[in-house]
């Protein structure tokens, strides 16, 4: 990785806003913004879509032979292709975000997408979120943040965005299915959900979009 090139790695629990705010963020700095957590989510697509349990390692490590997943960048934007299929809305669903939580706790499908990761961040200044962006994809990057906020605030952030977005759901469901997800993340053996020990904790309770962002606008700053 080049010296002038800066990447910026936050992680943290689902429902915590990283994408949001990392795009937000990474708009108002100039820099790339790349969505890790995306790539899982469409390795998790498509073994749904071929009728897999994606708690079957086995069966989820054999599909990876035969799809290819990428980031494309149009205008800043970022949109996610499964065999060259734009499915950046598909990925979004609540099936599709606990399919992600199960295969990326298989050491082959982080293999299988660590190389992409680390390669467009050696080219291009980033923000990239996920949940093991400092610890281990970027554990060199300039700086590393770990967002977080109380599971019933995360819980209603995320239901709030499926609402909009013409999904029938229940808080409750959303609650239980993010409190899961946490456990999972956090207890899997490979790259568990934790800060870097050299990171900046971020709690954004209470905060609104704009104070996270200016958040991490100051602490990037600070730290470059």
């Amino acid at each position: 990785m080049s010296n002038n090139i800066i990447n910026v790695a936050i992680d943290g629990p689902a429902g915590a806003g990283k994408s949001t705010v990392s795009r937000a963020a990474a708009k108002a700095v100039g820099y790339i913004y790349v969505d890790t957590g995306a790539l899982y989510r469409a390795v998790g697509v498509n073994a749904l879509r071929k009728g897999i349990d994606t708690k079957d390692k086995l069966s989820v490590a054999a599909t990876l032979s035969e799809i290819s997943v990428d980031l494309v960048f149009e205008n800043g934007e970022q949109k996610v292709l499964l065999n060259g299929e734009d499915v950046s809305f598909e990925i979004r669903t609540p099936p599709a975000s606990m399919a992600a939580s199960d295969v990326s706790a298989v050491p082959e499908v982080r293999a299988f997408l660590f190389d992409l990761q680390r390669d467009i961040a050696a080219r291009n200044n980033c923000i990239m979120d996920g949940r093991d962006i400092g610890t281990v994809v970027l554990p060199d990057a300039k700086v590393k943040i770990f967002l977080t906020a109380s599971p019933e605030e995360r819980a209603m952030r995320r239901y709030k965005e499926l609402i909009e977005k013409g999904s029938k759901v229940e808080y409750k469901e959303v609650l239980e299915d993010l409190i899961q997800r946490d456990y999972n993340d956090s207890h899997r053996e490979i790259a568990p959900l934790k800060p870097a020990q050299d990171g900046v904790i971020l709690d954004t309770t209470g905060l609104n979009l704009e104070q996270s962002v200016n958040e991490i606008i100051r602490i990037i700053k600070e730290k470059i």
